[in-house]
Protein backbone atom coordinates (compact mmCIF):
# COMPACT_ATOMS: atom_id res chain seq x y z
CA UNK A 1 0.00 0.00 0.00
CA UNK A 2 3.07 2.61 0.97
CA UNK A 3 5.97 4.07 -0.84
CA UNK A 4 9.02 2.09 -0.51
CA UNK A 5 10.43 5.12 0.56
CA UNK A 6 8.79 8.05 2.37
CA UNK A 7 10.79 10.68 -0.18
CA UNK A 8 13.21 13.06 0.36
CA UNK A 9 12.77 12.97 4.14
CA UNK A 10 15.95 12.20 6.60
CA UNK A 11 17.99 11.20 3.83
CA UNK A 12 21.74 11.41 4.82
CA UNK A 13 24.67 12.29 2.96
CA UNK A 14 26.80 9.38 1.09
CA UNK A 15 29.26 7.81 3.43
CA UNK A 16 32.24 5.21 2.38
CA UNK A 17 32.20 2.04 3.68
CA UNK A 18 35.40 1.83 5.92
CA UNK A 19 35.36 -1.61 7.09
CA UNK A 20 32.27 -3.90 8.03
CA UNK A 21 30.93 -4.52 11.51
CA UNK A 22 28.27 -6.67 13.53
CA UNK A 23 25.31 -4.15 13.27
CA UNK A 24 25.84 -4.02 9.24
CA UNK A 25 25.08 -7.31 9.29
CA UNK A 26 21.33 -6.66 10.95
CA UNK A 27 21.04 -3.85 8.62
CA UNK A 28 21.36 -6.53 5.34
CA UNK A 29 19.42 -9.08 6.93
CA UNK A 30 16.38 -6.25 7.83
CA UNK A 31 16.99 -5.50 3.67
CA UNK A 32 16.72 -9.35 2.99
CA UNK A 33 13.77 -9.88 5.18
CA UNK A 34 12.07 -7.15 3.65
CA UNK A 35 11.71 -5.25 6.04
CA UNK A 36 10.28 -1.60 4.83
CA UNK A 37 10.40 0.70 7.99
CA UNK A 38 11.91 0.51 11.42
CA UNK A 39 10.36 2.44 14.37
CA UNK A 40 12.39 4.11 17.03
CA UNK A 41 12.88 5.99 19.35
CA UNK A 42 16.59 6.48 20.01
CA UNK A 43 18.79 4.85 22.61
CA UNK A 44 22.62 3.52 22.70
CA UNK A 45 22.43 -0.13 23.48
CA UNK A 46 21.65 0.01 19.32
CA UNK A 47 24.15 2.74 18.13
CA UNK A 48 25.84 0.52 16.14
CA UNK A 49 22.74 -0.59 14.18
CA UNK A 50 21.52 3.05 14.32
CA UNK A 51 25.16 4.06 12.36
CA UNK A 52 24.25 1.26 10.03
CA UNK A 53 20.91 2.02 9.03
CA UNK A 54 22.08 5.10 8.01
CA UNK A 55 25.60 4.96 6.45
CA UNK A 56 25.70 1.84 5.76
CA UNK A 57 22.20 1.39 3.88
CA UNK A 58 21.38 4.93 3.58
CA UNK A 59 18.13 5.35 5.45
CA UNK A 60 16.07 2.86 3.15
CA UNK A 61 14.58 -0.43 2.56
CA UNK A 62 14.34 -0.27 6.07
CA UNK A 63 13.55 3.33 6.68
CA UNK A 64 13.84 4.92 9.87
CA UNK A 65 10.59 6.35 11.56
CA UNK A 66 11.50 8.51 14.48
CA UNK A 67 9.14 8.16 17.21
CA UNK A 68 8.80 10.53 20.22
CA UNK A 69 7.68 7.61 22.69
CA UNK A 70 8.79 3.86 22.57
CA UNK A 71 4.62 2.77 23.17
CA UNK A 72 4.09 5.18 19.92
CA UNK A 73 7.22 2.81 17.74
CA UNK A 74 5.31 -0.26 18.66
CA UNK A 75 1.86 1.22 18.00
CA UNK A 76 3.18 2.47 14.52
CA UNK A 77 4.13 -0.73 13.23
CA UNK A 78 0.34 -2.39 14.58
CA UNK A 79 -1.34 0.21 12.79
CA UNK A 80 0.14 -0.77 9.57
CA UNK A 81 0.06 -4.44 10.18
CA UNK A 82 -3.87 -3.22 9.95
CA UNK A 83 -3.48 -2.86 6.65
CA UNK A 84 -1.12 -4.54 4.88
CA UNK A 85 -0.99 -8.02 7.20
CA UNK A 86 2.48 -7.61 7.11
CA UNK A 87 5.34 -7.20 10.08
CA UNK A 88 7.39 -3.61 10.60
CA UNK A 89 10.25 -3.52 12.03
CA UNK A 90 10.11 -1.80 15.97
CA UNK A 91 14.15 -0.86 17.87
CA UNK A 92 13.58 -0.40 21.43
CA UNK A 93 16.04 0.90 23.76
CA UNK A 94 17.23 -1.70 26.04
CA UNK A 95 15.31 -2.95 29.25
CA UNK A 96 14.34 0.86 30.09
CA UNK A 97 13.08 1.22 26.40
CA UNK A 98 11.45 -2.32 26.78
CA UNK A 99 9.52 -1.37 29.61
CA UNK A 100 8.17 1.52 27.82
CA UNK A 101 6.90 -0.62 25.25
CA UNK A 102 5.27 -3.38 26.75
CA UNK A 103 1.73 -2.06 26.92
CA UNK A 104 1.63 -1.27 23.34
CA UNK A 105 3.21 -5.15 22.71
CA UNK A 106 0.56 -6.80 24.51
CA UNK A 107 -1.95 -4.73 22.50
CA UNK A 108 -0.53 -6.34 19.54
CA UNK A 109 -0.66 -10.10 20.91
CA UNK A 110 -4.06 -9.90 21.56
CA UNK A 111 -4.58 -8.31 18.25
CA UNK A 112 -2.55 -10.71 16.72
CA UNK A 113 -0.68 -8.77 14.28
CA UNK A 114 2.80 -9.33 13.04
CA UNK A 115 6.04 -7.34 13.75
CA UNK A 116 10.02 -7.74 14.18
CA UNK A 117 10.65 -6.14 17.48
CA UNK A 118 14.64 -5.41 17.77
CA UNK A 119 15.86 -5.06 21.28
CA UNK A 120 19.33 -4.48 22.56
CA UNK A 121 21.30 -4.86 25.65
CA UNK A 122 24.89 -4.84 27.31
CA UNK A 123 27.63 -5.48 26.58
CA UNK A 124 26.80 -9.01 27.87
CA UNK A 125 30.04 -9.30 28.87
CA UNK A 126 30.75 -7.11 31.85
CA UNK A 127 34.09 -6.29 31.64
CA UNK A 128 33.04 -4.74 28.76
CA UNK A 129 30.57 -2.43 30.53
CA UNK A 130 30.78 1.18 31.10
CA UNK A 131 30.54 2.05 34.62
CA UNK A 132 26.83 2.93 36.12
CA UNK A 133 24.80 3.44 32.64
CA UNK A 134 25.86 -0.20 31.15
CA UNK A 135 24.84 -1.64 34.73
CA UNK A 136 21.67 -0.39 34.56
CA UNK A 137 20.60 -1.07 31.05
CA UNK A 138 21.67 -4.47 31.14
CA UNK A 139 19.66 -7.30 32.12
CA UNK A 140 20.11 -11.11 32.31
CA UNK A 141 16.52 -12.39 30.57
CA UNK A 142 15.84 -8.95 28.73
CA UNK A 143 13.11 -11.16 26.65
CA UNK A 144 11.32 -12.06 29.95
CA UNK A 145 9.78 -8.94 30.46
CA UNK A 146 7.17 -9.45 27.55
CA UNK A 147 7.93 -13.33 26.90
CA UNK A 148 4.30 -14.17 27.86
CA UNK A 149 2.83 -12.04 24.74
CA UNK A 150 5.51 -12.18 21.97
CA UNK A 151 5.85 -15.52 19.86
CA UNK A 152 9.05 -16.24 20.42
CA UNK A 153 12.07 -14.64 21.35
CA UNK A 154 15.78 -14.85 21.74
CA UNK A 155 19.28 -12.98 22.28
CA UNK A 156 21.80 -13.94 20.00
CA UNK A 157 25.38 -13.01 21.09
CA UNK A 158 27.73 -13.62 17.85
CA UNK A 159 26.59 -12.45 14.07
CA UNK A 160 25.98 -16.05 13.15
CA UNK A 161 23.67 -16.80 15.62
CA UNK A 162 21.73 -13.47 15.30
CA UNK A 163 21.12 -14.05 11.11
CA UNK A 164 19.71 -17.27 12.46
CA UNK A 165 17.50 -15.77 15.29
CA UNK A 166 16.17 -12.90 12.64
CA UNK A 167 14.81 -15.82 9.95
CA UNK A 168 13.33 -17.38 12.97
CA UNK A 169 12.15 -14.15 14.43
CA UNK A 170 10.80 -13.32 10.70
CA UNK A 171 8.93 -15.76 9.87
CA UNK A 172 7.35 -17.06 12.97
CA UNK A 173 5.59 -13.53 13.41
CA UNK A 174 4.16 -13.87 10.03
CA UNK A 175 2.59 -16.94 10.07
CA UNK A 176 -0.95 -17.31 11.78
CA UNK A 177 -1.65 -17.37 14.38
CA UNK A 178 0.24 -14.05 13.70
CA UNK A 179 1.65 -11.86 16.94
CA UNK A 180 5.19 -10.33 17.91
CA UNK A 181 8.95 -11.49 17.66
CA UNK A 182 11.48 -10.23 19.65
CA UNK A 183 15.16 -10.35 19.17
CA UNK A 184 17.78 -8.68 21.89
CA UNK A 185 21.10 -7.56 19.92
CA UNK A 186 24.16 -7.39 22.39
CA UNK A 187 25.97 -4.21 21.89
CA UNK A 188 29.46 -6.29 21.45
CA UNK A 189 28.12 -8.14 18.62
CA UNK A 190 26.72 -4.72 17.11
CA UNK A 191 30.15 -3.20 17.29
CA UNK A 192 32.46 -5.99 16.55
CA UNK A 193 34.36 -5.25 13.69
CA UNK A 194 34.26 -8.14 10.49
CA UNK A 195 37.06 -8.93 8.17
CA UNK A 196 34.17 -8.49 5.52
CA UNK A 197 30.59 -9.07 5.06
CA UNK A 198 29.44 -12.87 5.32
CA UNK A 199 27.58 -14.77 2.80
CA UNK A 200 24.39 -14.06 3.49
CA UNK A 201 21.56 -16.84 3.26
CA UNK A 202 18.50 -16.69 1.02
CA UNK A 203 15.84 -16.11 3.03
CA UNK A 204 13.45 -17.83 0.73
CA UNK A 205 15.58 -21.42 1.61
CA UNK A 206 13.99 -20.92 4.84
CA UNK A 207 10.27 -21.12 4.00
CA UNK A 208 8.00 -20.28 6.92
CA UNK A 209 5.42 -23.60 7.80
CA UNK A 210 2.60 -24.13 4.87
CA UNK A 211 -0.89 -23.26 5.93
CA UNK A 212 -2.54 -25.53 8.21
CA UNK A 213 -4.62 -27.44 6.12
CA UNK A 214 -8.02 -28.86 8.03
CA UNK A 215 -8.99 -32.95 7.13
CA UNK A 216 -11.43 -33.39 3.54
CA UNK A 217 -13.38 -35.39 6.16
CA UNK A 218 -13.66 -32.54 8.21
CA UNK A 219 -14.27 -30.10 5.72
CA UNK A 220 -17.24 -32.59 4.11
CA UNK A 221 -18.46 -32.96 8.03
CA UNK A 222 -19.68 -29.00 7.92
CA UNK A 223 -20.11 -29.07 4.52
CA UNK A 224 -22.83 -31.61 5.43
CA UNK A 225 -24.11 -30.06 8.00
CA UNK A 226 -24.49 -26.55 6.33
CA UNK A 227 -26.30 -28.58 3.65
CA UNK A 228 -29.13 -29.87 6.10
CA UNK A 229 -29.00 -26.73 8.11
CA UNK A 230 -32.23 -24.44 7.96
CA UNK A 231 -30.82 -21.62 10.30
CA UNK A 232 -27.11 -21.57 9.61
CA UNK A 233 -24.90 -18.35 11.44
CA UNK A 234 -21.59 -16.91 10.30
CA UNK A 235 -19.62 -15.75 13.00
CA UNK A 236 -16.74 -13.75 10.82
CA UNK A 237 -14.06 -12.73 13.23
CA UNK A 238 -10.15 -12.43 12.75
CA UNK A 239 -10.47 -12.38 8.95
CA UNK A 240 -7.54 -11.41 6.01
CA UNK A 241 -8.08 -7.70 4.55
CA UNK A 242 -8.56 -9.50 0.55
CA UNK A 243 -11.04 -8.69 -1.31
CA UNK A 244 -11.04 -12.18 -2.82
CA UNK A 245 -11.77 -13.66 0.42
CA UNK A 246 -13.93 -11.19 1.02
CA UNK A 247 -15.79 -12.07 -1.89
CA UNK A 248 -15.94 -15.44 -1.14
CA UNK A 249 -17.59 -14.77 2.45
CA UNK A 250 -20.61 -13.17 0.86
CA UNK A 251 -21.31 -15.54 -1.96
CA UNK A 252 -20.36 -18.37 0.72
CA UNK A 253 -23.75 -16.52 2.99
CA UNK A 254 -25.37 -15.83 0.20
CA UNK A 255 -25.60 -19.33 -0.92
CA UNK A 256 -26.29 -21.01 2.28
CA UNK A 257 -29.28 -17.99 3.12
CA UNK A 258 -27.18 -17.61 6.09
CA UNK A 259 -27.19 -15.04 9.50
CA UNK A 260 -24.07 -12.92 9.32
CA UNK A 261 -22.58 -11.56 12.71
CA UNK A 262 -19.21 -8.78 12.30
CA UNK A 263 -17.55 -7.81 15.51
CA UNK A 264 -16.51 -4.24 16.28
CA UNK A 265 -13.20 -5.33 17.56
CA UNK A 266 -12.17 -6.46 14.38
CA UNK A 267 -11.74 -5.44 10.62
CA UNK A 268 -14.69 -5.32 8.35
CA UNK A 269 -15.30 -8.89 7.63
CA UNK A 270 -18.83 -8.40 5.77
CA UNK A 271 -20.65 -5.68 4.08
CA UNK A 272 -22.73 -4.61 7.43
CA UNK A 273 -25.76 -3.21 4.83
CA UNK A 274 -26.60 -6.72 3.32
CA UNK A 275 -29.69 -7.93 4.33
CA UNK A 276 -28.19 -11.47 5.91
CA UNK A 277 -26.29 -8.78 8.34
CA UNK A 278 -28.16 -9.98 11.24
CA UNK A 279 -27.64 -6.98 13.64
CA UNK A 280 -25.17 -3.99 14.23
CA UNK A 281 -21.42 -4.96 14.99
CA UNK A 282 -20.58 -4.02 18.67
CA UNK A 283 -18.23 -4.83 22.02
CA UNK A 284 -21.02 -6.89 23.18
CA UNK A 285 -23.67 -8.60 21.91
CA UNK A 286 -27.43 -6.57 21.65
CA UNK A 287 -30.78 -8.57 21.79
CA UNK A 288 -30.52 -8.51 17.96
CA UNK A 289 -27.35 -10.41 17.89
CA UNK A 290 -28.01 -12.65 20.81
CA UNK A 291 -31.42 -13.86 19.19
CA UNK A 292 -29.28 -14.48 15.70
CA UNK A 293 -27.51 -16.89 18.29
CA UNK A 294 -30.43 -18.76 19.85
CA UNK A 295 -32.23 -19.18 16.18
CA UNK A 296 -29.18 -20.55 14.66
CA UNK A 297 -28.78 -24.42 14.09
CA UNK A 298 -25.33 -24.63 12.86
CA UNK A 299 -22.88 -21.77 13.73
CA UNK A 300 -20.12 -21.67 11.76
CA UNK A 301 -17.25 -19.01 13.42
CA UNK A 302 -14.33 -18.06 11.05
CA UNK A 303 -11.71 -17.00 14.57
CA UNK A 304 -14.31 -15.38 16.75
CA UNK A 305 -12.66 -13.34 19.61
CA UNK A 306 -14.30 -14.63 22.62
CA UNK A 307 -16.37 -17.21 21.04
CA UNK A 308 -17.00 -18.82 25.16
CA UNK A 309 -18.30 -15.49 26.33
CA UNK A 310 -20.64 -14.85 22.67
CA UNK A 311 -22.63 -18.01 23.85
CA UNK A 312 -22.86 -16.80 27.66
CA UNK A 313 -23.94 -13.34 26.46
CA UNK A 314 -27.04 -15.11 23.98
CA UNK A 315 -27.74 -17.42 27.26
CA UNK A 316 -25.37 -20.26 28.13
CA UNK A 317 -24.16 -22.77 25.57
CA UNK A 318 -26.07 -22.70 22.36
CA UNK A 319 -28.25 -25.83 21.33
CA UNK A 320 -26.94 -25.51 17.79
CA UNK A 321 -23.86 -27.11 16.04
CA UNK A 322 -21.04 -25.13 16.87
CA UNK A 323 -17.67 -25.17 14.36
CA UNK A 324 -14.77 -23.27 15.68
CA UNK A 325 -12.04 -22.33 13.19
CA UNK A 326 -9.28 -21.27 14.40
CA UNK A 327 -5.45 -21.39 14.83
CA UNK A 328 -5.31 -19.07 17.88
CA UNK A 329 -4.99 -21.74 20.38
CA UNK A 330 -1.60 -21.94 19.38
CA UNK A 331 -1.24 -18.88 21.24
CA UNK A 332 -2.81 -19.65 24.64
CA UNK A 333 -0.73 -19.64 28.00
CA UNK A 334 -1.42 -19.36 31.54
CA UNK A 335 0.09 -15.70 32.00
CA UNK A 336 -2.87 -13.89 30.30
CA UNK A 337 -6.50 -14.46 30.30
CA UNK A 338 -6.50 -13.37 26.61
CA UNK A 339 -7.63 -16.73 25.50
CA UNK A 340 -11.03 -15.80 27.04
CA UNK A 341 -14.02 -18.77 27.76
CA UNK A 342 -13.54 -21.72 27.19
CA UNK A 343 -15.19 -22.28 23.30
CA UNK A 344 -18.32 -24.97 23.01
CA UNK A 345 -17.58 -26.47 19.86
CA UNK A 346 -18.72 -29.56 18.44
CA UNK A 347 -15.92 -29.67 15.81
CA UNK A 348 -12.64 -27.75 15.71
CA UNK A 349 -10.93 -26.86 12.04
CA UNK A 350 -7.31 -26.00 13.25
CA UNK A 351 -6.85 -23.74 9.94
CA UNK A 352 -6.56 -19.93 9.07
CA UNK A 353 -10.42 -19.08 8.88
CA UNK A 354 -10.32 -17.67 5.38
CA UNK A 355 -8.45 -21.19 3.87
CA UNK A 356 -10.93 -23.38 5.63
CA UNK A 357 -13.97 -20.62 3.82
CA UNK A 358 -12.45 -21.57 0.27
CA UNK A 359 -12.13 -24.94 1.29
CA UNK A 360 -16.18 -25.13 2.61
CA UNK A 361 -17.53 -23.09 -0.17
CA UNK A 362 -15.41 -25.30 -2.93
CA UNK A 363 -17.40 -28.67 -1.38
CA UNK A 364 -20.64 -26.90 -1.75
CA UNK A 365 -20.20 -25.78 -5.20
CA UNK A 366 -19.98 -22.02 -4.26
CA UNK A 367 -18.37 -19.56 -6.76
CA UNK A 368 -15.65 -16.94 -6.07
CA UNK A 369 -17.93 -14.21 -5.72
CA UNK A 370 -17.89 -10.38 -6.97
CA UNK A 371 -14.96 -8.47 -5.43
CA UNK A 372 -15.77 -5.26 -4.20
CA UNK A 373 -15.85 -1.63 -5.96
CA UNK A 374 -13.43 0.64 -4.08
CA UNK A 375 -16.35 2.56 -2.23
CA UNK A 376 -16.76 4.64 0.44
CA UNK A 377 -17.96 3.53 3.98
CA UNK A 378 -21.52 4.48 4.24
CA UNK A 379 -23.05 6.40 7.42
CA UNK A 380 -26.33 6.40 8.15
CA UNK A 381 -28.28 9.48 7.28
CA UNK A 382 -28.80 10.73 10.96
CA UNK A 383 -27.91 14.54 11.11
CA UNK A 384 -30.63 16.77 12.07
CA UNK A 385 -31.42 20.32 12.96
CA UNK A 386 -27.68 22.07 14.53
CA UNK A 387 -27.22 20.84 17.94
CA UNK A 388 -24.61 20.05 20.38
CA UNK A 389 -22.76 17.15 20.04
CA UNK A 390 -23.24 13.45 21.41
CA UNK A 391 -21.37 10.55 20.08
CA UNK A 392 -24.47 9.85 17.84
CA UNK A 393 -25.02 13.12 16.50
CA UNK A 394 -21.13 12.85 15.70
CA UNK A 395 -21.00 9.72 13.37
CA UNK A 396 -23.71 11.64 11.93
CA UNK A 397 -22.15 14.79 11.34
CA UNK A 398 -18.42 13.00 10.33
CA UNK A 399 -20.78 10.82 8.12
CA UNK A 400 -22.38 14.19 6.13
CA UNK A 401 -19.74 15.40 4.83
CA UNK A 402 -17.63 12.08 4.23
CA UNK A 403 -20.36 10.76 2.42
CA UNK A 404 -18.56 10.77 -1.33
CA UNK A 405 -14.74 9.93 0.22
CA UNK A 406 -13.23 6.62 0.04
CA UNK A 407 -11.93 6.17 3.52
CA UNK A 408 -10.93 3.58 6.30
CA UNK A 409 -12.04 3.93 9.73
CA UNK A 410 -8.81 3.50 11.33
CA UNK A 411 -10.43 3.42 15.26
CA UNK A 412 -13.20 4.48 16.54
CA UNK A 413 -14.28 5.07 20.32
CA UNK A 414 -16.32 2.61 22.71
CA UNK A 415 -19.30 4.63 22.92
CA UNK A 416 -19.70 4.33 19.23
CA UNK A 417 -22.81 2.94 17.55
CA UNK A 418 -22.34 0.01 15.39
CA UNK A 419 -25.03 0.51 13.26
CA UNK A 420 -23.79 4.40 12.97
CA UNK A 421 -22.03 3.33 9.32
CA UNK A 422 -21.84 0.72 7.26
CA UNK A 423 -18.75 -1.22 5.87
CA UNK A 424 -19.21 -2.51 2.34
CA UNK A 425 -15.12 -3.00 1.66
CA UNK A 426 -12.09 -5.03 3.92
CA UNK A 427 -10.05 -2.07 4.32
CA UNK A 428 -13.09 0.34 5.39
CA UNK A 429 -12.83 -0.36 9.15
CA UNK A 430 -9.44 -2.04 10.52
CA UNK A 431 -11.04 -2.76 14.48
CA UNK A 432 -9.60 -2.03 17.53
CA UNK A 433 -6.48 -2.30 19.51
CA UNK A 434 -6.87 -5.78 20.69
CA UNK A 435 -5.91 -5.43 24.31
CA UNK A 436 -8.37 -2.33 25.61
CA UNK A 437 -4.86 -0.50 25.95
CA UNK A 438 -5.64 3.27 26.14
CA UNK A 439 -2.86 5.29 24.45
CA UNK A 440 -2.67 3.23 21.69
CA UNK A 441 -5.06 5.13 18.98
CA UNK A 442 -2.79 7.99 17.84
CA UNK A 443 0.49 5.51 16.97
CA UNK A 444 -1.81 3.21 15.52
CA UNK A 445 -3.30 5.82 13.17
CA UNK A 446 0.12 6.80 12.25
CA UNK A 447 1.15 3.26 11.21
CA UNK A 448 -1.95 3.21 8.94
CA UNK A 449 -1.49 6.42 7.15
CA UNK A 450 1.91 4.97 6.38
CA UNK A 451 0.50 1.67 5.25
CA UNK A 452 -2.29 3.80 3.25
CA UNK A 453 -0.12 6.56 2.03
CA UNK A 454 -0.62 6.77 -2.17
CA UNK A 455 -3.72 4.00 -2.19
CA UNK A 456 -6.23 6.82 -2.43
CA UNK A 457 -7.73 6.28 0.70
CA UNK A 458 -8.02 8.86 3.22
CA UNK A 459 -7.14 7.28 6.38
CA UNK A 460 -10.27 8.79 9.58
CA UNK A 461 -10.10 8.14 13.20
CA UNK A 462 -12.46 9.22 15.80
CA UNK A 463 -10.31 8.87 18.89
CA UNK A 464 -11.48 9.40 22.62
CA UNK A 465 -9.82 11.89 24.73
CA UNK A 466 -7.94 10.01 27.41
CA UNK A 467 -6.69 8.15 24.62
CA UNK A 468 -5.48 11.09 22.21
CA UNK A 469 -3.37 12.96 25.63
CA UNK A 470 -1.69 9.75 27.03
CA UNK A 471 -0.17 9.30 23.25
CA UNK A 472 -0.70 12.62 21.64
CA UNK A 473 2.93 12.89 21.21
CA UNK A 474 3.13 10.09 18.62
CA UNK A 475 1.00 12.50 16.24
CA UNK A 476 4.72 14.23 15.73
CA UNK A 477 5.82 11.70 13.85
CA UNK A 478 2.59 11.62 11.32
CA UNK A 479 3.78 15.46 10.92
CA UNK A 480 7.50 14.66 9.90
CA UNK A 481 6.86 12.17 7.71
CA UNK A 482 4.29 13.91 6.00
CA UNK A 483 1.25 11.47 6.85
CA UNK A 484 -2.05 12.50 5.53
CA UNK A 485 -4.94 11.78 7.89
CA UNK A 486 -8.40 13.19 9.60
CA UNK A 487 -8.62 12.35 13.31
CA UNK A 488 -11.56 13.56 15.01
CA UNK A 489 -11.47 13.34 18.86
CA UNK A 490 -14.69 12.46 20.57
CA UNK A 491 -14.07 14.77 23.59
CA UNK A 492 -15.61 14.17 26.16
CA UNK A 493 -13.28 15.57 29.02
CA UNK A 494 -13.60 12.52 30.72
CA UNK A 495 -12.55 9.13 31.53
CA UNK A 496 -15.98 8.36 31.03
CA UNK A 497 -16.10 4.25 30.97
CA UNK A 498 -15.27 5.01 34.89
CA UNK A 499 -17.72 7.59 35.36
CA UNK A 500 -19.99 4.17 34.01
CA UNK A 501 -18.76 1.99 36.69
CA UNK A 502 -18.72 4.34 39.93
CA UNK A 503 -22.25 5.03 39.22
CA UNK A 504 -22.88 1.21 39.32
CA UNK A 505 -21.15 0.74 42.26
CA UNK A 506 -22.86 3.66 43.72
CA UNK A 507 -26.49 2.27 43.28
CA UNK A 508 -25.00 -0.93 44.81
CA UNK A 509 -23.98 0.39 47.52
CA UNK A 510 -27.18 3.32 47.67
CA UNK A 511 -24.54 5.97 47.84
CA UNK A 512 -24.70 9.20 45.65
CA UNK A 513 -24.45 9.01 42.04
CA UNK A 514 -23.88 12.23 41.55
CA UNK A 515 -20.19 12.01 42.62
CA UNK A 516 -19.19 9.54 39.93
CA UNK A 517 -17.41 12.09 38.08
CA UNK A 518 -14.69 12.64 40.83
CA UNK A 519 -11.43 11.86 39.96
CA UNK A 520 -12.77 11.21 36.19
CA UNK A 521 -13.25 14.60 34.82
CA UNK A 522 -10.43 16.44 32.43
CA UNK A 523 -10.90 19.97 33.15
CA UNK A 524 -10.02 23.08 35.28
CA UNK A 525 -7.93 23.39 33.40
CA UNK A 526 -9.59 22.25 30.19
CA UNK A 527 -6.87 21.20 27.47
CA UNK A 528 -6.52 22.30 24.33
CA UNK A 529 -6.16 19.45 21.83
CA UNK A 530 -6.54 21.18 18.92
CA UNK A 531 -3.37 23.81 20.55
CA UNK A 532 -1.15 20.62 21.20
CA UNK A 533 -1.82 19.37 17.98
CA UNK A 534 -0.40 22.68 16.10
CA UNK A 535 2.31 22.78 18.54
CA UNK A 536 3.67 19.65 16.79
CA UNK A 537 3.09 20.98 13.49
CA UNK A 538 -0.06 19.01 12.89
CA UNK A 539 -3.25 21.32 11.70
CA UNK A 540 -5.31 21.67 14.86
CA UNK A 541 -9.06 23.04 14.53
CA UNK A 542 -11.16 23.51 17.54
CA UNK A 543 -13.03 23.34 19.57
CA UNK A 544 -16.01 22.79 17.99
CA UNK A 545 -19.57 22.03 19.70
CA UNK A 546 -22.68 21.29 17.53
CA UNK A 547 -23.38 19.26 14.75
CA UNK A 548 -23.02 22.42 12.03
CA UNK A 549 -19.96 23.57 13.35
CA UNK A 550 -17.98 20.01 13.04
CA UNK A 551 -19.25 19.60 8.92
CA UNK A 552 -17.43 22.96 8.56
CA UNK A 553 -14.61 21.15 10.51
CA UNK A 554 -14.25 18.00 8.84
CA UNK A 555 -14.94 19.52 5.78
CA UNK A 556 -11.48 21.81 6.15
CA UNK A 557 -9.74 18.70 7.73
CA UNK A 558 -10.14 17.05 3.91
CA UNK A 559 -9.52 19.73 2.36
CA UNK A 560 -5.95 20.21 4.07
CA UNK A 561 -5.52 16.11 4.15
CA UNK A 562 -5.93 15.50 0.54
CA UNK A 563 -3.01 18.22 0.29
CA UNK A 564 -0.79 16.17 2.35
CA UNK A 565 -1.75 17.45 6.07
CA UNK A 566 -2.16 15.85 9.34
CA UNK A 567 -5.21 17.23 10.94
CA UNK A 568 -6.67 16.75 14.51
CA UNK A 569 -10.37 18.01 15.51
CA UNK A 570 -11.05 18.48 18.70
CA UNK A 571 -14.82 17.79 18.90
CA UNK A 572 -16.82 18.58 22.32
CA UNK A 573 -18.99 15.98 23.09
CA UNK A 574 -21.78 15.71 25.67
CA UNK A 575 -20.78 12.29 28.52
CA UNK A 576 -22.18 9.30 27.37
CA UNK A 577 -22.55 6.23 25.04
CA UNK A 578 -25.09 4.15 23.14
CA UNK A 579 -27.28 2.47 25.56
CA UNK A 580 -25.98 -1.13 23.68
CA UNK A 581 -22.74 0.01 25.22
CA UNK A 582 -23.27 1.13 28.43
CA UNK A 583 -25.60 -2.04 29.39
CA UNK A 584 -22.26 -3.86 28.14
CA UNK A 585 -20.03 -2.40 29.97
CA UNK A 586 -21.83 -2.92 33.28
CA UNK A 587 -23.59 -6.45 33.43
CA UNK A 588 -22.08 -9.75 34.11
CA UNK A 589 -21.23 -12.11 31.77
CA UNK A 590 -23.86 -14.24 30.50
CA UNK A 591 -26.16 -11.23 29.56
CA UNK A 592 -27.06 -9.31 26.14
CA UNK A 593 -27.18 -5.88 25.67
CA UNK A 594 -30.47 -4.25 25.24
CA UNK A 595 -30.77 -1.03 23.67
Amino acid sequence: MSETVLSGIDVPIPSADNGVWGSDVVAQMLRRLDIPYVALNPGSSFRGLHDSLVNHLGNERPQMLLCLHEEHAVAVAHGYAKVTEQPMGVILHSNVGLMHGTMAIYNAWCDRVPMLIMGATGPVDAAERRPWIDWLHTAKDQGALIRPYVKWDDQPVSVPAMIDSFIRAANLTRMTPKAPTYVCLDVSMQETRLDEMPALPDPARFAPVSASIPAAADIEKVAALLRAAKSPLLLLGRVSRSTRDWARRVALAERLQAAVLTDIKTGAAFPTDHALHAAKPGYFLDETAADAIRAADVIVAFDWVDLGGTCRQAGGPPTATVINISLDHHLHNGWSMDHQALVPADLHLASEPDLALHLIADALGVGLGKEPDVLTALPARRLVADQPLDVVSLAAAIGEVLRDEVISLVRLPLGWAGDSWHFRHPLDYLGSDGGAGIASGPGMLVGAALALKGSGRLPVAVLGDGDTMMGVSALWTAAHYKLPFVAVVSNNRSFFNDEIHQERVAKQRQRPVENKWIGQRIDEPDIDIAAIARAQGLVGIGPVLTTKALTEAVGEAVKAAKAGASVVIDARVLPGYNPAMAAGMTRHGGEAAKD
